[in-house]
């Protein structure tokens, strides 16, 4: 089950959403984790005593309850109330917090965070950012570019020349995302976010020049953080028995599944004579044209379709 301390979600947002310690420092390292059968979405939210958050925010409401259950106007027993599993407490809104609430995090060993900001916009920043830190992940190998602002995903064998193809679309003004290691994580239903690990960031090894610095050599443009992954280019050896096996019309579309999400997927045979980087444009444009309902492929078969249709009532209307 993916998870992080209370630690690192401090560390990350402390400046972001003006965090500071109240209590609780002991449980630090609580862990915050998603359930196979929870949505991430759910960790987050106002104090809940029926289904409790692994995060409990503490609103404007919840801390007018805090004080009268302070104040003896609510008669139930604080510890008992608060007797359920939680990692974390957060009281928002710059409000004040409970004195009950912080003996009972202190002995209990639940940190709790205060924040001068809105309890609802606390809680979205921290569902974004659980959603990327908690999402299901995967490594490929491969080279990952932004190529008219598509992610592409260049695959293949050792040997086939990713790397200068990669180093070819760069020169011809797209970016670099990762090579080599390319961290895929599920951040929707149907969407993979690519990245690079933090020691290969920004650079790229090309056979016979060594590891190059990419953003030093195209500059601060030829570097991306990170990109949705749209299209996976396959690089394949091929020789000329290979390429007159190809389906010269391609008719069905290829996809790869990862982490349960459908990739669109196009393989290129690596012959000589063969201009890649023209290729990889061609195949990313085709793509582009495709989610706009543009099918090249099935628009040359109805054309053809139609011509054979006209010549056969020529022929039929033909007298003899």
């Amino acid at each position: 089950m993916p998870s992080i301390s209370v630690r690192r979600l401090y560390t990350d947002n402390q400046h972001k959403l003006q965090l500071a310690w109240a209590a609780g420092n002991s449980g630090a390292d609580n862990r915050i984790g998603v359930e196979a059968d929870k949505p991430i979405l759910a960790l987050v939210g106002h104090l809940n005593f029926i289904h409790p958050n692994q995060i409990q925010v503490v609103g404007a409401a919840e801390a007018e309850y805090l004080s009268r259950l302070e104040t003896g106007e609510l008669h139930y027993e604080f510890s008992e109330l608060f007797d359920i599993p939680m990692a974390l407490v957060i009281v928002a809104n710059g409000l004040s917090v409970s004195s009950k609430l912080r003996d009972y995090c202190h002995s209990n060993n639940i940190p709790l965070l205060t924040s001068t900001l809105e309890s609802p916009y606390l809680m979205d920043v921290l569902r974004i950012y659980l959603q990327r830190t908690l999402a299901a992940s995967t490594v490929k190998h491969g080279v990952f570019l932004d190529v008219f602002e598509i992610g592409v995903l260049i695959t293949g064998q050792s040997g086939l020349g990713k790397s200068e193809l990669a180093l070819e679309l760069i020169s011809r003004g797209h970016s670099l995302i990762a090579d080599d290691s390319v961290e895929l994580f599920r951040t929707g239903p149907e969407m993979l976010e690519g990245r690079c690990p933090p020691m290969l960031r920004d650079f790229l090894e090309v056979r016979g020049l060594g590891v190059l610095n990419i953003r030093h050599i195209f500059g601060e443009t030829s570097i991306r953080p990170k990109k949705i992954l749209h299209l996976i280019i396959n690089l394949v050896a091929a020789n000329d028995e290979y390429m007159k096996q190809l389906d010269r019309l391609s008719i069905r579309t290829e996809t790869e599944s990862i982490l349960n999400v459908n990739v669109r997927s196009v393989t290129l045979p690596v012959a000589v004579g063969r201009n890649l980087a023209v290729l990889v444009e061609a195949a990313v444009r085709n793509y582009i044209l495709q989610l706009r309902g543009k099918d090249s492929t099935r628009e040359f078969l109805e054309r053809h379709q139609s011509f054979m249709r006209e010549n056969e009532q020529k022929n039929e209307n033909r007298p003899d």
